[in-house]
């Protein structure tokens, strides 16, 4: 029996399991102090980091949760962008001096915010400027930046001026990528069980 069926069949669900038109990708961290730069910093405080980028509506929503911290919170952002992913420092793309709202002088805390990233507000002053002052120039560096592991999330306290709990940014995987993965090999082996079976 030909392959031809099966194959063709794979093919069909694998695009039809793909939407049409994706336009948000979720990042995540967990912030640490043993990561922190240019020195590892011994704390006890921890957190995670969800940002939301949605490049239809031009929106990123960042969602943070941090506790246990050394010292009081003084200000935090996003960096972007280092040379090499996942390690190193770089310049803050976020807004300065701190995240508006994000919450101050506390050891333990939670932030909810969606900027529109139409707005130069949305942007640290010399990122703006090194992406030619344009806000659809900045906002497509810095989704390139957090989509290739050169940007992180920063919390600075007055423990650690320079941060002291810090985490790249990484992709959170789609559900829909487990199951395409899934019933993709479900496909192949069907296939190949009936090759075997012919």
């Amino acid at each position: 029996m030909s392959l031809r069926l099966p194959l063709a069949a794979m093919t069909l669900a694998l695009t039809a399991a793909f939407p049409a038109a994706a336009h948000i990708a979720v990042y995540e961290t967990t912030l640490r102090g043993d990561i922190e730069f240019p020195s590892p910093v011994v704390t006890t405080g921890t957190g995670t980091a969800l940002v939301t980028i949605d490049d239809h509506l031009n929106t990123m929503r960042v969602q943070v949760t941090f506790s246990d911290l050394v010292g009081n919170v003084t200000v935090a952002h996003i960096h972007c962008c280092t040379a090499t992913a996942e390690t190193g420092g770089s310049g803050v793309a976020s807004p300065l001096p701190t995240f508006p709202g994000f919450p101050s002088g506390v050891k333990l805390g939670t932030y909810d915010q969606t900027f529109d990233m139409n707005l130069a507000s949305s942007y640290g002053s010399g990122f703006l400027t090194a992406n030619g002052n344009s806000t659809g120039t900045a906002f497509s560096a810095l989704i390139t930046g957090i989509a290739t592991g050169r940007a992180y999330l920063n919390i600075h306290t007055s423990f650690v001026g320079s941060g002291e709990i810090r985490g790249f940014l990484v992709p959170v995987p789609e559900p829909e990528t487990y199951a395409l993965l899934l019933g993709g090999l479900g496909l192949v082996g069907f296939a190949a069980r009936r090759k075997r079976m012919a």
